[in-house]
């Protein structure tokens, strides 16, 4: 592709293979994803998602604290192929809920899912693409959007491993709630890495009105 952004060939080939192998669905990984949840899913009582689909799970951490506490149905979009090879593997997902590709471009229908999300990728996300990946997460979703990033007040690109173009920080609810009028927050918090094994983050619960 002609003047892609370099994060397409990064997280899709052995940049992305590098972050699958760090990554592992320990228990303890498993057990912070699901504390994670809990508060989220405590959001939605009385209304809860029967499905959701998640854009760039690696190896599934957020999948498997998701299915700690509820059984409904998850879907997928991953671009690494080792990442895919071990969600299917490790009976994360089955193989046709789980689609090859980016955020930017999602093979499903309006509102195809109760719930999208991400965590931690849009900060990976090219800004040439970020607005067309949040509008696919806003189109597929019929309920709720939520996502859990790296916060700033203002867009900054991060050195990331060595790399540049490859981490982008970013008030990212403000950008959701100034992009889509139909979203109402329900509420937002921090994620704490001691007490969730995972990065410091800030998130956001929308709901589609």
């Amino acid at each position: 592709m002609a003047n892609a952004p370099k994060s397409l060939d990064a997280w899709s080939g052995e940049f992305g293979d590098r972050y699958t192998q760090r990554s592992g669905a320990s228990a303890e990984a498993v057990r912070g994803r699901a504390r994670v949840w809990g508060e989220v899913l405590r959001r939605m009582t009385g209304d809860m998602p029967k499905s959701v689909l998640e854009v760039g799970p690696n190896v599934g951490l957020n999948l498997l604290g998701i299915q700690a506490l509820s059984d409904m149905e998850q879907w997928a979009i991953e671009p690494n192929a080792s990442a895919r090879a071990k969600l299917v593997e490790n009976g994360v997902l089955p193989a046709e809920r789980l689609f090859e590709g980016f955020g930017h471009s999602i093979p499903l229908a309006d509102g195809a899912v109760d719930m999208a999300f991400t965590a931690g990728v849009l900060i990976h996300v090219d800004p040439s693409q970020l607005e067309a990946t949040m509008r696919e997460v806003h189109r597929v979703a019929s309920k709720y959007v939520f996502c859990s990033e790296y916060f700033s007040p203002k867009a900054e690109t991060i050195t990331y491993r060595g790399e540049q173009d490859l981490l982008f920080k970013n008030d990212f609810g403000s950008l959701y709630m100034d992009m889509f009028p139909d979203l109402q927050l329900v509420d937002y918090g921090f994620f704490w890495r001691r007490t969730t094994v995972m990065d410091d983050s800030t998130w956001w619960l929308f709901r589609k009105v």
